[in-house]
């Protein structure tokens, strides 16, 4: 027990400096500018007409602002966001309850919803087309069906696995938006913002340091300037140098290709254990002690991107760029 609670005091110190580290519209959203163009021109258009926002569907990996943009939708259409997740929402009550208590217009954002269990999902697709949700009251004889009015509202959907939600769950999105991995420059421009609001200085230097090191990810950059901002408040006068940056990431075994001490491991495995493969996923996580679909999900979507490793239909190929960053002879 005493696990669990440091674990959710955890989790609420992460998420109480995510929201204060937030930007709060779409002027303060760095990134993602198609997307953000895109939905700004929906927001308009929406209010121009009196009407409520159609549903938006996010997806791609996860910190690259999901959540951010959905408050901020919120925000620019001046209504309520009521946050759920779909592993929480178990039976259709549950949704019931979140729909029938909404305002005209409101957001229900739902993150992770492709884990949301089919029996719920089925009850969306009448209160995403029809604004109405039928209910099954009692049992056996007794059983009738009861229609429920609501409000128009939007639904605001995030997802990690676009290829889990059902087809017909995800025609009823009007918008639909992937995310993407951010580049450098945006990463190094978030990361001067985030330090400006914890009240730390930081050069340009600094900034593209932990922007190289944070993996396309602005969750993870603001995670890293946390770190570095420690190491400075005691050893650098709450200044943050590129070779401020550089020591204090050293100490986090984070190298300069962004590379962390599980990446390497799951490299040296494929590299040094199984002669670069092809190895398949289960092995990998046998030898590095993780489960697959952390691996599948958190460390491979990079390790791929760079260029480290490949996905075959034999298994994980390590790629030539993998054993010259690891210095291993083949």
């Amino acid at each position: 027990m005493d696990q669990e609670r440091q674990s959710e005091e955890l989790n609420r110190r992460n998420a109480a400096f995510d929201n204060r580290l937030r930007p709060s519209d779409f002027g303060g959203f760095v990134g993602q500018r198609k997307i953000r163009e895109r939905l700004e021109l929906a927001v308009q258009a929406a209010k121009d007409r009196g009407e409520s926002l159609d549903h938006v569907l996010f997806s791609g990996p996860p910190g690259l602002g999901k959540t951010t943009l959905s408050y901020i939708l919120g925000e620019a259409m001046g209504v309520s966001v009521k946050t759920t997740s779909g592993p929480v929402i178990t039976k259709p009550g549950d949704l019931a309850g979140l729909l029938t208590s909404l305002e005209p217009g409101d957001i229900v954002f739902i993150d992770e919803i492709h884990r949301m269990a089919k029996t719920v999902e089925e009850y969306l697709y009448s209160a995403m087309e029809d604004y109405a949700i039928d209910i099954m009251i009692d049992q056996g004889p007794n059983a009738r069906s009861v229609r429920l009015e609501l409000p128009r509202f939007t639904l605001v959907g995030a997802t990690t696995r676009i290829g889990l939600i059902a087809a017909p769950l995800r025609a009823r999105f009007g918008l639909v938006n992937r995310l993407s991995y951010y580049e450098p420059a945006d990463l190094a421009e978030i990361v001067t913002r985030s330090a400006a609001k914890l009240g730390v200085d930081i050069d340009a230097e600094g900034a593209a340091e932990i922007a190289r090191r944070a993996r396309g990810t602005p969750r993870i950059a603001n995670n890293l300037l946390r770190r570095v901002r420690d190491y400075a408040q005691v050893k650098a006068g709450n200044f943050i140098t590129g070779d401020v940056a550089k020591e204090s990431l050293g100490l986090l075994e984070i190298d300069p290709h962004g590379l962390d001490e599980m990446d390497r491991r799951i490299l040296e495995t494929v590299c040094a254990k199984f002669g670069g493969g092809p190895v398949g996923l289960s092995t990998i996580a046998v030898s590095v002690g993780e489960e697959p679909d952390t691996i599948e999900e958190a460390y491979e979507p990079f390790l791929i991107m760079e260029g480290y490793l490949e996905r075959t239909p034999k298994g994980r190929v390590a790629t030539p760029l993998a054993w010259t960053t690891l210095g291993i002879g083949r």
